[in-house]
This record gives structure tokens, C-alpha cells and sequence, in this order.
């Protein structure tokens, strides 16, 4: 009988410990999946990352926000920079999900252009806002550098 207890003790703790690795690993792997949406999908730098002279992202400012290097040919509104999204400040994640889902911001606005009103869905707009606040947040000092 104690032999049986300690069996299912012992499974009790390794399965604890396997679903702890594998929750960890689900969350790198949410977190890489957001990665590429934001780099290779979203382009969200282009916008969100100031240039160097040469036209490049300045990295050690990556998603800090900056002020946009283009603007629109006719009168229209629009953001003349965009915000800090490293670390996604400005939101929980659950506000963070709701916006890439509907394109509204948590006081019911929607950004200005040229931030496009994004409709993902949820698994992807999870994987985003996950990769976001994996980031560390901008300070005063590098905000729209």
C-alpha cells in the first residue's frame, strides 16, 4: 500500500513539474510567435522605431516610439509620431488584445492613420500583446528619440 501512495505521490510531482515546463515553454513559444507578427508581419517598427540617418532602426530604441519620418500628401487627420509599445505600457493585456481585435482603443477611440485598425484574431492578438510586454518598456528619456 505505501508503495502505491508513494508511486502516485511521485507522479502527482513529476506531472507538476512537467506542466510546468510545458507552460513555460507554451509561453516562449506565444512570445516568438508575437515576435514574428510584429517583425514580419505587422511591420510594426517601421512606425514604432526610430531611423538612423542611414534609414535603419535604431535597435537599442526598438518599439519606443518615435516621431514619423512621412506624413500624408492631403489634409486628413493623422499621429505625427507614434507611441511606446515596448512593453505595451499604455495597456493590460487584456486591453492590448481587445485593440489588435477591434482596432479600439480601451476609451472606445480609434488611432489616427497611419496606425491601421488591426482585426486579428485572438491567438494572434494574444501572441503580440505576450511578445510586447516581454519587452522592456521605453523610459521618458528614449521616448521619441
Amino acid at each position: 500500500m505505501k508503495t502505491v501512495q508513494y508511486l502516485l505521490i511521485t507522479a502527482a510531482l513529476l506531472g507538476g513539474l512537467v506542466n510546468a515546463h510545458a507552460a513555460k515553454h507554451s509561453e516562449k513559444a506565444l512570445i516568438e510567435r508575437g515576435q514574428y507578427i510584429v517583425t514580419g508581419l505587422g511591420l510594426c517598427a517601421d512606425c514604432h522605431t526610430p531611423m538612423s540617418e542611414k534609414g535603419e532602426p535604431n535597435m537599442s530604441l526598438w518599439l519606443m516610439g518615435s516621431v514619423l519620418m512621412f506624413k500624408p500628401t492631403i489634409e486628413m487627420p493623422w499621429a505625427p509620431a507614434s507611441p511606446a509599445i515596448a512593453g505595451l505600457p499604455s495597456m493590460t493585456k487584456e486591453q492590448g488584445v481587445k485593440f489588435l481585435m477591434t482596432g479600439l482603443r480601451p476609451d472606445g477611440s480609434r488611432p489616427l492613420p497611419p496606425m491601421p485598425s488591426y482585426r486579428l484574431n485572438e491567438a494572434d492578438a494574444t501572441a503580440v500583446v505576450a511578445y510586447l510586454k516581454s519587452l522592456q518598456p521605453a523610459t521618458a528619456a528614449s521616448a521619441h528619440n
